[in-house]
Formats: C-alpha cells, sequence, structure tokens
C-alpha cells in the first residue's frame, strides 16, 4: 500500500529526455466495441478554445485537436501526428520546418492545409489570452508557409525545447474557417482534426466523443465512442464507478477512494492502475498584496509548513514532500527548500519575521479551486491552515471559488494567496520554471525574473541535450527559492481506476498526464 517514511531526506533524480522527431507513423485505425467507454473525471475543460487555454482544458482537446507532433503510447520524444516529419534546418536551432500528412482534414470536411496551420498560430500571439498559451510561444518569431503542406517556424533565438512546445494541446490545429483570427471561438463548438469529434457537450457536465473518420494520424483508435462525465467531487465518481454508472476514473481521485480501490479491488471487480507522472502542487504569493509581498512573510511561511505531514495526514502518502519547483525524474531537480529550511521551525520562522520588523500576527487570505483538484484539496488548504495559526504567526481566511471563476480571480491580482497545480506541458524542466517567470506566465501574475529569462532559459534551450541542463536549472531554481514567490508542497502520481472489464489502462497517460482516450477498450471487443 502507500507507505513511507515521512522524514526521510529528499534527493534528487536525474533523467535525459530525448527530443528527435521522426518519421510518421498511421493509425491502424482499429476499432473496439460500439458501445460508448463511459469515462469519469473533475478535470472539466475551462474553454473549448486552444488560444485561451493553458489549463487541463487540454485533456480533453488532447483527443479532439491534432497537434504536428504528439507522443506513442510509453513514448518520451516527440514524433509526427498531423505532420508527416519535422526537423530544425539550421545548425542553430531557430528554424524548424514541417511538412504535413497529405489529404489532412478537419472534421467537418474542411481542409487542413499549411494556411490552417499558421493561422492556429497567429491566433494564439494575436489574441494572446492573459494567462493564456501565448507564454509559449515566446521565442517564436513568426509562421511562413511555403506551398500547401510546408510549414516553417522561426525563432527569435535558439529553442531546443521547441518540438516539445508543439505536442502541448494549446497548439491544437483549427479550422480558419470556424475560429476567428481576432477573437476567440464563442459557440461551443469544436472544429478539429483529432481522433474524435466533439458530439454533443453540456458545460460542466458531460462531452460525448465519437469516431472521426476523417482523421490521419498518430493514434491507433481501440474504440468508437468516450463519453466524458465531469463531476465536483471525488466521493461521487467513485460511487458512479462502483455503481457501474462509469467505467472508467482519471484525475481527480481522492486519496482515501484511492487506498480503498486498492484496498477493496478485486472484491468490487474494480482495477486501479498507477502511473510515475511529474505532476506537482504549489503556492503562488501575489508581489501586490501588502503582506504577500513581503519577503520575510513569504519565507516565513516557508519556514512553517510542514510538507511530510501533509503528504501523511491528509494525501495518505498518495503524494511525496517536494522541495523544488522542478519535480524529482527531471534534469535540475534540487531539494532548494529543503536545504535552506530544514525541518519546519516556528523559532526560525519568527526569527525571520522580527528581523523584519513584523512582530503581529500576520493577516492572509488563501485562496483553492473548489472543483479542480479532487476532494482532497479542502482539507490539503485547513492543514495549511491549522500549520500556520498553530505557530502564533500567521492569521489565515480561507476562501474558494469554482475553477472557471477562480481563474478569472488570480489572473486579475485578486488573490494574496492560492493554490495551482502543475501538470507539464511536456516533460522537460524548462515546463517547470519558465510558465512561471516573465511578465507574460500562465499565472497572470508578472514574475520579473531577468537572470532566468534573459540568460538561464536562453543558455539552456540552445542545448540539444536536454541531460546537459541541470546547471542552468539549478541556478534558476536557487533563484526561486531565494525570492519564495512559488512554494513547491508535493508531487504526485497519476491514478487510474476502472471496473474490470476495461483493458488499455497502462497506456492511456501521455508524458503529459493527460488521458489519450483512444488506448481504452472493452476486454471483450478487442
Amino acid at each position: 500500500m502507500f507507505i513511507r517514511n515521512r522524514y526521510l531526506p529528499p534527493f534528487a533524480a536525474l533523467a535525459s529526455i530525448s527530443l528527435v522527431a521522426g518519421c510518421g507513423v498511421f493509425s491502424s485505425d482499429a476499432s473496439g466495441d460500439e458501445n460508448p467507454i463511459v469515462v469519469g473525471t473533475t478535470s472539466a475543460p475551462a474553454t473549448l478554445d486552444p488560444a485561451a487555454s493553458w489549463d487541463n482544458s487540454w485533456e480533453l482537446f488532447r483527443n479532439v485537436y491534432q497537434t504536428l507532433l504528439n507522443y506513442t503510447p510509453g513514448g518520451a520524444a516527440p514524433e509526427p501526428d498531423a505532420a508527416e516529419s519535422c526537423e530544425f534546418t539550421d545548425s542553430s536551432s531557430t528554424v524548424y520546418s514541417c511538412t504535413l500528412r497529405e489529404g489532412l482534414k478537419f472534421s467537418d470536411g474542411h481542409t487542413l492545409d499549411a494556411t490552417a496551420v499558421k493561422h492556429s498560430f497567429d491566433r494564439i500571439k494575436k489574441i494572446n489570452v492573459n494567462g493564456g498559451p501565448a507564454g509559449l510561444l515566446g521565442t517564436l518569431s513568426r509562421v511562413q508557409v511555403k506551398g500547401d503542406r510546408e510549414v516553417v517556424f522561426h525563432l527569435s533565438q535558439p529553442d531546443a525545447t521547441f518540438p516539445l512546445v508543439l505536442t502541448t494541446p494549446a497548439m491544437s490545429i483549427v479550422d480558419p474557417d470556424e475560429y476567428p483570427a481576432n477573437a476567440l471561438r464563442k459557440d461551443g463548438e469544436i472544429s478539429g482534426s483529432g481522433p474524435y469529434s466533439l458530439a454533443s457537450y453540456d458545460e460542466g457536465k458531460k462531452a460525448e466523443l465519437v469516431r472521426n473518420d476523417n482523421y490521419k494520424g498518430i493514434a491507433d483508435r481501440k474504440n468508437s465512442a468516450v463519453t466524458i462525465r465531469y463531476f465536483q467531487q471525488s466521493d461521487e465518481m467513485v460511487k458512479a464507478l462502483k455503481d457501474k454508472e462509469i467505467a472508467v476514473i482519471y484525475r481527480g481521485l481522492g486519496a482515501a477512494d484511492t487506498v480503498d480501490i486498492e484496498d477493496n479491488a478485486k472484491a468490487e471487480g474494480l482495477q486501479l492502475v498507477e502511473n510515475a507522472t511529474t505532476e506537482i502542487s504549489y503556492l503562488v504569493f501575489n508581489p501586490s498584496d501588502p503582506w504577500a509581498g513581503k519577503a520575510a512573510v513569504r519565507k516565513a511561511i516557508a519556514q512553517v509548513v510542514d510538507r511530510p505531514a501533509l503528504a501523511h495526514n491528509i494525501y495518505k502518502n498518495t503524494v511525496e514532500p517536494l522541495y523544488s519547483m522542478i519535480p524529482r525524474g527531471l534534469v535540475g531537480h534540487t531539494t532548494g527548500f529543503f536545504d535552506d529550511y530544514g525541518n519546519p521551525s516556528v523559532s526560525k520562522a519568527r526569527q525571520i519575521l522580527t528581523e523584519a520588523g513584523i512582530t503581529d500576527r500576520v493577516p492572509l487570505t488563501f485562496w483553492y479551486t473548489s472543483d479542480r483538484y479532487g476532494s482532497q484539496t479542502k482539507p490539503a488548504f485547513e492543514e495549511l491552515k491549522r500549520q500556520l495559526e498553530v505557530s502564533g504567526l500567521f492569521s489565515v481566511t480561507l476562501k474558494s471559488r469554482p475553477w472557471n471563476t477562480y481563474v478569472e480571480g488570480y489572473q486579475k491580482g485578486e488573490y494574496p494567496v492560492f493554490g495551482r497545480g502543475w501538470f507539464p506541458d511536456f516533460n522537460d524542466p524548462d515546463n517547470f520554471v519558465a510558465p512561471f517567470v516573465g511578465e507574460q506566465n500562465a499565472l497572470g501574475t508578472p514574475y520579473d525574473a531577468p537572470e532566468i529569462t534573459g540568460k538561464l532559459l536562453p543558455e539552456s534551450r540552445a542545448e540539444s541535450d536536454r541531460g546537459a541542463v541541470a546547471a542552468q536549472f539549478e541556478e534558476a531554481q536557487q533563484i526561486l527559492v531565494d525570492d519564495a514567490r512559488l512554494l513547491p508542497l508535493w508531487q504526485g502520481k497519476q491514478y487510474v481506476a476502472a471496473n474490470e472489464e476495461i483493458a488499455g489502462l497502462e497506456k492511456v497517460i501521455d508524458p503529459a498526464t493527460m488521458m489519450v482516450m483512444w488506448e481504452l477498450y472493452w476486454k471483450t471487443s478487442w
């Protein structure tokens, strides 16, 4: 079961990720049972337009839109999807060229050509949604079309991570006839070229996916239809699984439910598959807030927070304490917050505040989302409140909102301190640093870090061997520790639960921790 020593010291782990993009692999288009597989999740989309989303809306996008590059099951390197081939065509990693497959079409029958690809990228930058995916395209200078099938990306500086960016669902290719160049699509429809079409969508409740017969790409579909049901609470979702109202659960499975399913799987006709991921949870401090904007307050909180207690008492050891923004398993992971702060200490925290002239309890409001990260989120924030208040140094008020309005709030700078989860866009250390710093970041809160954005990230992106960038990311992380504007809490794992009639669970989670629905199938139909 989930048993770990709560106070083992953290250790760093290194891994190297290849960035080679080779030849395309066509789908076998094998079909499964006609009955839809019903999947439950707590991760409902915030939007249906890729130009607006840098969040878990991507999980739906992965299945209904298509990107130039994607991953095969179990693969770590990008491979062509809508593209037939992609490669850097210069020696400095500033010109990246992709040739599309022949005969591509959107689900509505419209042609998908190089002009559609250019349109998709140009609109992301032009619409420039606050906290949206334009931040991923910081090095993209312009997109060039050569004929019907060739697209050339010109970068403002060397960027070996650009092929990884192309795998993200934010870079989904959209139909120029349906998606305006200067505005988001607002009719609640999707015109993509992915493995599935969106047959119907009931916001916050259900998405019905059916096989897209126009699809040509990397996915080898093992079923004909999937229905995704969106839940707000983990316990409701688990009940639906046990009552056979749904067949699979991904994202949002509560800790107690995870342990219960593992303990009783055989008796209840269920199965639980654990997938190692680089999912993290962290706190964000708003520099504009009169209290959270003080470095001493942030550092005192960092000195008090007890991550092992949070992981053990609330998450039942289904997560592990994390002491840097880059998780274990990636190049550049450190234990910076443990190295600088050690074990939780009220006396050290009091000293930090006293030296800054702060002697009264610090009043702070902590915000969390009520319906995004599973039923453990509220208890986790209650535990953080307890830890801080029992120190006698802080007075904490907790507030929450549903995800859609929650996002709007932090993008407007309304929250002094707020919680976020991060499911990687791609498994590279760059994606655990770059999205959070600079004027345009995923948090909607500018973070001026010139040493990182002007020196360390460009240096690392010029290196095609991603195993050779540890020094830059270790230095970047120390800057983050010194600022303490982002406070990592834990690193999780992705659990997929299903009834015993479902197969394909070992392959359904891609490197960005998103479920690829096409790998699921009924055991009796394959």
